[in-house]
This record gives C-alpha cells, structure tokens and sequence, in this order.
C-alpha cells in the first residue's frame, strides 16, 4: 500500500520514496528556548512525532531531529529584563520543553541539538557562501545576497520581488538588497558571543537549521517540517542557502507543514499574548485526550482550540479505555476456543477496519479518517465482549486497539501497580461480594476510589482500573 505525501514545495500529493530505502531522515525546527512552550508549538511536535510513528510502523528505521535555538534577540532580551544570563535563561526553558515532549509522550525524537553547540559548523558554511560569491561582509556582519540564488520564492510560491516586499528584517542601508539576511551578527555590547573570522558575533536564525540538518542528516535528507508559518521566510532562505552552499537540489525531498492552532480563529502566539501553555492544558486534560484533539483535524489544515472539543476528545478517550476494560474482562474468563459465525464475522470486520485505518494513514497522514476507524474498532471490541467471543478474537481486537493507538502515540497500556494495600482491599470487597455484605462492598470501593482506583463490576467479574481526567 503507497504513501504519499503532500509537499508544499509542488503543491500536491506525491508517493514518498525516502533517499536510501527503508530509512528516513526527518528534520524539524523546534522552539526558540526564552518562555514556557505553549500548545500551538505543542500541536506541530505531536503531529511529526505521530508521522515518525507511523514511518516506524510500516517499518522505517528513522532518523529525527529537533534543533534548539539558544542564542537569539528574544532570549537576549528577556534575559534582560529578568537580569539572568541569556545561557541560563536558555538552558532553564530548555529542560521546561523537553519535560513538556516527555509528557506528551513526544518521545521519538533522536536528538535535540543546540545552535550554541553547532557554531563551528555554522561557521564553516558561511565561508563557504563568502567564497562561493553568496554572501558579504559588512562590519562585521555577513548576509546572504538574495539575488544570487535561484531558489529563493519556488517555497512559498513567490517571485523575488515579493520577497523583497515581504521580507520580515529590518531596515539596513548597508545591505545591497532589502531582502539579504543575516547569516552572522556582529555583537552589541553586553551580548552573547562567539569568535569568527567575521569578528565576534552569533549567528542568524536560518543558517543554523541548515547547518544543524547537514551535519546528522547530510547535505540531502527525506522530510523537513514546522509550522506553516515558517515557510517564509525562514524555511525560503534555508533553502537559498543550502543549495547554494552545497549545490544539491533539492537539499529536502520533501517539505512538510503543519496548520496553525488558533483561538477563537486568531493564530496562538506568545506575541499576541493568546497562548496556552502546555502545563496549563496538562492540569485540566489527559494527555491523551489532547493528542486525541489534535489528530481528530488533519495536520495541515488550522485547528481551533475549544474546551467542547477537549471535553469530546476526552469522553472519547473515556470510551476508549471502558472499551479496553471490557476486552480485558473478556479475556480473563472467557470461553478460548469457541467460535461460531458471529466470530467469524467480527474477524473480517476487524481486517476490513485496520486495511481502511492503514488507507487512511497512507493519504497524507489522514487522521480524522484513520481517527474513524479506530473508533469502530472499539465499538466491535465491545460488541465482541457483549457477544461472548472467544478469547483469541478478544485478544486480537485488544492488541489492535493498542497497536494503532501507539500509532498515535496515545498510551492505553494499564502502567499501575497495586500496592499491597490495594490487593488486601480488593480481596477483602470480593469477599464481602460472595457473602452479600453489600454495605461493606460499597464502602471498599468508595475508599479505593479516593486512592484512584476504580472497581468495574461485570457480570463474570470485577476488574480494577485507575481514575483518569
């Protein structure tokens, strides 16, 4: 079954077909480190965690990178204005945003690398484009001189003189062109920075994703992503000077972007002031009724934060693990080797539901339809167990189940230990259940429930489970 993707670089879908069979390389900008990491960058990390998911499925071995930026004007100056060292500031939200992925369980990334960790690298790249006759020194500064390149707009499907008009830098009458950018900035006094034959500086913002994808992923990798926001200007001038440098084109097969995540239909960003901090949302929702939310839209269209919609996704969730609970009891006392023409019905059903799932994923990484699917595959999982099939059919359904959710990233497995305590209470209340102590039943399961542990009693049992959001 094909996969194809969406480039934004042709503007269609296209059969994916990595450079080097069965690996692929995936390079994604990550977060300027000055400030909490809030759910707009949340929803682009979840989307390219949940891509590099599904790749390692259909059996890829992957190659995944998020670069950080830890030097830049904005941590320059909040550290500034909170009278800390920018390199402190940095290294505080970094270990904030890592602990953030983690609990998000946007885990499959292979490294995190620093711009202040790649300087040399950066640095040898922008030699090789002074050579080259791409860039120029002014005062210690060094920029990249657009009209040289003949990539610059094909991204973002503009001539040059649109990027000229564009062009989000300021005004400098030094520079040949309005449109040239920084790729070397000469220090300003009580500012961050590292020695170059340039002068003593640090480095422009795109420069350092193009050095920091060539030296783990090569001169040419699979997929690039970020945000759509990004596409121009800061993924247009990777381009620009990447194949300039290398002269490879393309330097990225395919470019990937994800939608924005809006409130009340405006773009979330922390210069509007209108963001929600991952921490805060974690306080309220499952973790997994969020990436739940954010699959349910398709990764490049815009997706509206909403409470209804995180309340849906987590009654969704609730369905999800009840689902997962009946297969268990199911399989705890069912009959293992009957099978009738009912279960042989659910069988096919099950087939048919994953090959769709499977379609789905393979269209661009179509969730709401793959998203559909799985949630018919919990509705057979509970028609099995209310038919009484055979625990072989139940296993399968609840293997599935897990399987496609981790296709998600969703984390269905039961990770709690009963404590000892625990064990006794629940013996004790089985106990009192035989004997018809129906009081004193009650009673167990109100003192176990204050402890987050919940008692499900089924016609062949009682199975436990622990209290979610």
């Amino acid at each position: 079954m094909m996969l194809t993707v969406f480039d934004t670089l042709r503007g269609r879908l296209i059969p994916f077909k990595p450079i080097d069979e069965g690996k692929v390389r995936i390079y994604v900008c990550g977060p300027t480190v000055y400030d909490l990491p809030h759910i707009g960058h949340a929803r682009t990390l979840i989307i390219f965690d949940m891509i590099a998911r599904y790749l390692t499925y259909r059996g890829y071995q992957i190659n995944y990178i998020v670069n950080i930026t830890d030097i830049d004007d904005k941590i320059i100056a909040r550290a500034q204005e909170s009278h800390v060292v920018p390199k402190d500031l940095a290294r505080k939200f970094e270990r904030i945003f890592l602990d953030d992925m983690k609990t998000l369980n946007a885990t499959l990334v292979d490294a995190y690398p620093r711009v202040s960790d790649n300087i040399p690298e950066i640095i040898k790249i922008i030699l090789g484009l002074i050579e080259k006759g791409y860039a120029y020194q002014i005062d210690g500064d060094v920029y990249f001189d657009v009209t040289k390149s003949l990539s610059l707009g094909k991204l973002s499907n503009q001539s040059l003189d649109d990027v000229w008009v564009g062009a989000r830098v300021k005004v400098d009458e030094r520079k040949r062109n309005p449109a040239d950018f920084a790729l070397w900035k000469s220090s300003k006094k009580d500012e961050p920075f590292w020695e170059s034959p340039f002068g003593k500086g640090r480095p422009g913002w795109h420069i350092e994703c193009s050095a920091i994808s060539m030296k783990y992923l090569s001169e040419q990798f699979d997929i690039h992503g970020g945000g759509r926001d990004l596409i121009f200007p800061h993924h247009e001038n990777e381009i620009a000077q990447s194949e300039a440098y290398t002269g490879r084109i393309p330097v990225v097969r395919y470019w990937l972007h994800t939608g924005f995540l809006t409130i009340g239909g405006v773009k979330m960003s922390k210069s509007l002031g209108n963001f929600i901090t991952v921490r805060d949302l974690l306080k309220e929702y499952d973790v997994n009724a969020f990436r739940l939310f954010i699959t349910s839209t398709h990764y490049r269209s815009p997706i509206d934060y909403s409470e209804k919609g995180l309340k849906q996704s987590s009654r969704s969730l609730k369905r999800v693990f009840e689902a997962l609970d009946n297969l268990r009891q199911g399989i705890l006392v069912g009959d293992q080797g009957r099978e009738d023409d009912k279960d042989e019905r659910v069988t096919a059903e099950v087939k048919i539901i994953h090959q769709r799932f499977l379609k789905a994923m393979n269209t661009d990484f179509n969730t709401p339809e793959a998203s559909s699917e799985f949630f018919k595959l919990i509705k057979l999982g509970n028609q099995a167990f209310s038919m009484k099939a055979n625990t072989v059919l139940l296993q399968s359904i609840y293997d599935l189940i897990i399987e496609l959710g981790g296709v998600f990233g969703l984390e269905l497995e039961r990770t709690h230990e009963l404590t000892d305590e625990e064990k006794r209470l629940i013996a004790e209340r089985d106990l009192a259940r035989k004997n018809k102590e129906w009081k004193k039943a009650d009673e167990i399961r109100q003192k176990l429930k204050e402890t987050g542990i919940i008692l499900k009693d089924y016609p062949r049992g009682t199975l436990w489970t622990v209290e979610r959001k």
